[in-house]
C-alpha cells in the first residue's frame, strides 16, 4: 500500500535552537501533526512492531528548484514513527528513494513501507533475492 504524504520541510528548516536547547520548528511539529492525522496515530501500532522494514519513497518536489534527497529523509522518516508506522526507524534495513518530476503545486512523497524479506522490489516490481 503507498501513502502520499505532504511535501516534508527540509532539515534546515526542521530544527530550531533555543538558547541552548535544540527543537523541532513550528513547520517541523506542523509536518508531523499532518502526518499523524493522515495516517490516524493514535491507535494501536501497525505492523511490523518490532521486525525488520523496507521503506521506499518517491519525491514529488513543489517545483524544479535544486533540492537534496537526503534533506527530505529525517523529518519523513520521524513523522512516520510518531504516527506509528513502526516502533523506530532504525527497524529500516532497506531505504529507497527516488526523485519523481513534480506533478502538483506543493508537492508530496508517495511511501510505501513493507515488511521483510521483500518478494519484490517496492519501487520497480523485479523479483529480489534474499541476503542474510
Amino acid at each position: 500500500m503507498t501513502t502520499l504524504l505532504p511535501w516534508p520541510p527540509s532539515m534546515n528548516h526542521y530544527w530550531r535552537r533555543v538558547g541552548p536547547r535544540t527543537l523541532i520548528s513550528r513547520e517541523g511539529r506542523t509536518f508531523r501533526t499532518s502526518v499523524c492525522a493522515l495516517l490516524g496515530a493514535g491507535g494501536p501500532r501497525r505492523p511490523p512492531a518490532g521486525g525488520r522494514v523496507a521503506l521506499a519513497m518517491e519525491a514529488f518536489p513543489p517545483d524544479r528548484r535544486r533540492r537534496d534527497l537526503d534533506n527530505l529523509l529525517k523529518p519523513t522518516l520521524d513523522a512516520l514513527q510518531h504516527a506509528g508506522v513502526y516502533e523506530d526507524d532504525s527497524q529500516i534495513d532497506l531505504l529507497v528513494v527516488r526523485r519523481r518530476r513534480p506533478d502538483r503545486p506543493h508537492g508530496h512523497v508517495a511511501i510505501r513501507v513493507d515488511p521483510l524479506p521483500l518478494g519484490r522490489c517496492p519501487l520497480c516490481g523485479a523479483p529480489m533475492h534474499s541476503e542474510n
